[in-house]
């Protein structure tokens, strides 16, 4: 740990989960918990559960659960250390020296150092920039139409003609070529070493934090790729992060500006936009719109006008659906991109069209339309037919037939003739059903899990919830009958806080912080599905086959590993008498 253990529990008992989480999360009471939609995967339904009594959220669709401090540190990006310094400083605490572990130091100094190359980096980009032999790149983004202030504010850089000038650089700052090769800076190699961004204007990649982690180059004149990113290191991650979203978090606009390149986005927060982010030199993705879902419920979709602008939104936009955000299209039309527009037409043309922009439907039906020749009467009977099959996506009818109406009164034709080529395709294929529809084929995110370990985690969610069934079960089952490393660690744990009259799982999760599958793992040990009172005698029933099975797999496994007849007859023994063993709950 970092921390001592006891600075750690008063951080997490001095900031309480539903407080701390209802910032990010909308939730609702529902009994003795609170739920919401979760934050960390796209759903539509709320399965995200927050406990005040154990202080810990558990999801049931995705697995994603902990306590008050590992909430802090996988919603908003942190290291352990920055997830308890936030909630110190949330509560008024004032922490102590921090402790490393020999591990933790590692990989602390690691990021840190990582973090402190790419600061040094963009730093020297944009010193480069403003000197003589920068030129060519302070020219581009001149012409570009972007301010002095706006190449400072996004730090905005060139690499040298030099293929090797920033290698040699930091190597005489002191750098070896380890740690250089953990950059994604760099090729490192016994031939000779040399920058991987060379040539290009530098566009540094900062996370939500302010933190860069990343740079985006483009070429100077020919040569390929055109444009080039950072690979995937400690640091960067391109499905987690999106770019101006450090600026874009902060807008009080209610909507975000989904772009597809870089100066498209920093035209935009130039001219006053500052909610436009793009994503990474990649597709638009699912962790991009559960990023974004974070912080609206609305995009528009600023693509580029062409036909590949287009192909983008139309993946997109069933993505951003998907995660609970509604999604208009804005038409850029006749220029090509936001930039271009903006150069042209000026802000508050932008701002009519972003008044203007089209619902996803209705943009979708367009692209449909343009695939048509309606002088032709078979090629628009064939677009009609097509609309009507789209409108067959809306499950609700209030909702198709006003869409219904939509089209006809967009497209000109007759609504009730629509409204019964609607009606007659839905007979054929079931109306509100498409083969794609994501509700029907959802599948689980996990494999079935193993009967022991299942029954594990209900046993542990048991003890946790009701404390008097350890009662029920001395002598019986003790933390050496759980037979997996980390569900036997976690329920001595829990044995051992029951001894103590200090039942506490959240605090019990503080000790496996540092592994992010451990802590998940162990979250779900406490939040195993009970979908049923212990009051009744279906629930009695399967308590004590619970209980029975897990001492079965554990006197299976202690006799496979018996080294004497002695503890094989004594271990023969007991599976007899666990036969007829009744555990009664009266």
């Amino acid at each position: 740990m970092y921390y001592p253990d006891d600075v750690i529990e008063e951080v997490r008992t001095r900031n309480d989960i539903v407080d701390v989480i209802s910032q990010y999360v909308n939730l609702k009471k529902k009994g003795a918990n609170y739920f919401g939609l979760c934050p960390f995967h796209n759903e539509k339904s709320p399965s995200f559960s927050v406990s005040p009594g154990k202080q810990m959220y558990y999801c049931f669709g995705c697995g994603a659960g902990g306590n008050v401090i590992t909430f802090v540190m996988e919603y908003e990006n942190y290291s352990f250390v920055e997830a308890v310094k936030y909630l110190a400083d949330r509560a008024g605490i004032t922490l102590p020296e921090v402790e490393y572990s020999k591990e933790a130091r590692a990989q602390a100094d690691l990021k840190n150092t990582l973090l402190e190359i790419n600061r040094l980096a963009g730093n020297y980009f944009y010193y480069q920039l403003k000197q003589p032999q920068g030129r060519v790149g302070y020219e581009y983004f001149r012409n570009r139409g972007l301010s002095d202030e706006t190449i400072r504010r996004f730090g905005l850089g060139y690499s040298l003609k030099t293929p090797d000038d920033l290698y040699r650089y930091m190597r005489s700052k002191g750098y070896g070529d380890g740690i250089l090769k953990e950059t994604g800076l760099f090729y490192i190699e016994e031939r000779g070493s040399r920058d991987k961004f060379w040539n290009r204007v530098m566009f540094p990649i900062l996370d939500v934090n302010n933190r860069l982690i990343g740079f985006g180059g483009r070429v100077m004149g020919e040569g390929e790729p055109k444009y080039l990113n950072s690979p995937e290191t400690k640091l960067f991650d391109k499905s987690r992060n999106l770019y101006g979203l450090n600026f874009a978090r902060t807008s009080r606009a209610g909507y975000m500006l989904v772009c597809e390149g870089y100066m498209d986005v920093i035209a935009m927060h130039q001219a006053g936009f500052t909610n436009a982010v793009a994503s990474l030199g990649t597709a638009f993705t699912s962790q991009h719109a559960s990023l974004l879902k974070r912080y609206t419920d609305q995009a528009v979709l600023t693509y580029d006008s062409d036909g590949a602008g287009t192909k983008a939104a139309l993946r997109a936009i069933p993505i951003l659906k998907e995660a609970g955000i509604s999604v208009k299209v804005l038409d850029m039309k006749p220029y090509k991109d936001p930039d271009e527009f903006m150069k042209n037409l000026g802000r508050e043309e932008f701002q009519k069209r972003i008044d203007s922009a089209v619902g996803s439907f209705m943009f979708e039906i367009s692209v449909i339309r343009s695939q048509y020749n309606m002088q032709d009467p078979e090629s628009k009977t064939a677009f009609y037919n097509a609309a009507a099959r789209k409108l067959l996506e809306f499950p609700e009818k209030l909702e198709r037939d006003a869409y219904t109406e939509a089209v006809a009164r967009e497209y000109m034709i007759p609504q009730e003739d629509l409204k019964r080529l609607v009606s007659s395709l839905g007979g054929q294929y079931g109306t509100g059903i498409k083969a794609s529809d994501p509700e029907r084929e959802r599948k689980p995110r996990k494999e079935k899990e193993d009967g022991i370990r299942r029954s594990q985690r209900l046993l542990l969610t048991w003890l946790i919830e009701k404390p008097e069934l350890f009662d029920k079960i001395e002598g019986i089952i003790g933390p050496e009958d759980f037979a997996d490393g980390l569900y036997k660690e976690a329920a001595a744990m829990v044995f051992e806080e029951h001894k103590k009259g200090n039942m506490n799982p959240a605090q019990i999760l503080n000790h496996f912080i540092e592994g992010e599958e451990q802590y998940r793992e162990v979250a779900a040990l406490f939040h195993a599905s009970l979908s049923e009172s212990l009051n009744n005698e279906e629930q009695k029933k399967a308590f004590s086959e619970t209980v029975k099975k897990i001492k079965k797999n554990s006197l299976e496994i202690q006799s496979r590993k018996a080294t004497d007849i002695t503890q094989l007859q004594k271990i023969i023994k007991m599976q007899s008498e666990l036969a007829s063993l009744q555990i009664s709950l009266d």
